[in-house]
């Protein structure tokens, strides 16, 4: 029994019977309160252990041969369809030209509105049926239509039946195409006219490109892509440069699939030119991205950062009309995994509002209590005045 009595004297709640009890206006006040607040405390955590929590993780990223998925939609207020192209080139030496697969044109009118249906590429131009003879003259019974490159002709034999052609193999021999309109193919082929028709047009370029998982760049300018002396120069067609106006609207640039939660710096952005001529560039930063949500499942993609340059055109001829971006890879991997809170958490949590709720009600009680009592022992003496 005395081993039970000393039990006893460890008890932390004291029982005070009924006789002793004192209720009061504040606490009942006081009780009403706290009970409100601890029951918003209880649905908030319980939200919170219902729904998945995100965690990140950093680590190396050691995938190889893998490739590069870029989603891109950008809408050229002032430029047409017909004279646009989008090249891609990276550091292994691999260059995709002219890139068609998988890309789309949507020609739109002076208030942004589309013209005609989405087509693969605008500038797909039909073939010339009778192409000039490459040394001109009628043609006989059995010979062979054979047209002329112009002077970019590698071999004797060589020829170059459309518009199209001329211009590859200007390209090939690293020269530009200063006037358009002596290359008789683009003539016959209604090139030039169609390019004066779309003066004025604006052009949505839209569609994903595939690439190589490594430092590259690609670019949406006027004309094509050509190399001399180490340098890519652009073939602007034979027409002006100061003409082409390059502001845009970057609707959307991605790399990857989506997941929860990505923000891409870039969609919605505009960029008015304000000079005759003007280069874009940005500078963009892929951060391999793995996002595991709460069944399992796994989304390999990508996020990335952007630094945005603009050169005007007056700072030299090297500056040629375009947007142009340069991607790089970081050696960081990003892993957001979702995970939904343990019980065990959201049972220790509720303890702890409802402890700590109960605690803080009962000394913010005692206080108005006993504050009310000692004012009150002092007017009956006369002492508070």
């Amino acid at each position: 029994m005395s081993f039970f009595n000393k039990l006893k004297h460890l008890d932390a709640y004291p029982k005070i019977s009924e006789d002793f009890y004192s209720r009061t206006l504040s606490g009942g006040l006081i009780t009403l309160v706290s009970s409100v607040f601890m029951t918003l405390l209880f649905i908030t955590e319980f939200r919170i252990y219902l729904s998945a929590q995100t965690q990140n993780q950093l680590v190396v990223d050691t995938s190889r041969g893998e490739t590069l998925q870029i989603n891109l939609d950008i809408t050229f207020s002032a430029l047409a369809c017909s004279v646009v192209s989008l090249d891609a080139m990276d550091i292994s030496g691999e260059q995709h030209l002219n890139v068609r697969h998988n890309i789309f044109k949507k020609r739109l009118d002076v208030h942004g509105k589309a013209i005609d249906a989405p087509k693969p590429d605008a500038i797909n131009a039909p073939k010339v049926q009778r192409p000039l003879q490459k040394h001109g003259g009628r043609l006989e019974h059995n010979e062979t239509y054979c047209g002329s490159c112009f002077g970019a002709a590698s071999s004797d034999d060589e020829c170059c039946n459309s518009c199209e052609e001329v211009r590859e193999a200007y390209r090939k021999k690293g020269w530009a195409l200063i006037n358009i309109d002596i290359i008789d193919q683009c003539h016959r082929e209604g090139f030039i006219e169609r390019v004066k028709e779309e003066a004025g047009e604006g052009c949505n370029i839209y569609g994903k490109l595939e690439v190589n998982k490594v430092a590259g760049n690609f670019h949406i300018a006027p004309g094509k892509l050509f190399q001399q002396s180490a340098m890519h120069l652009l073939d602007l067609l034979g027409i002006r440069s100061d003409s082409f106006n390059v502001s845009h609207i970057v609707n959307e640039l991605s790399f990857g699939a989506h997941f929860p939660g990505r923000v891409n710096p870039l969609d919605k952005i505009t960029s008015i030119q304000k000079d005759q001529n003007g280069m874009y560039q940005y500078f963009i930063k892929v951060v391999p991205t793995v996002y595991t949500d709460i069944r399992g499942s796994e989304i390999a993609t990508n996020q990335f950062s952007v630094t945005e340059h603009y050169t005007a055109g007056d700072h030299g001829p090297r500056v040629v009309p375009g947007v142009f971006f340069f991607y790089d890879l970081s050696p960081i991997k990003v892993k957001f995994t979702e995970k939904r809170p343990s019980f065990l958490h959201f049972l220790t949590t509720v303890c702890a509002i409802v402890g700590g709720v109960y605690t803080v009600a009962s000394i913010i009680d005692s206080f108005i209590y006993h504050g009310h009592r000692a004012v009150k022992k002092k007017m009956e003496l006369g002492k508070f005045s």
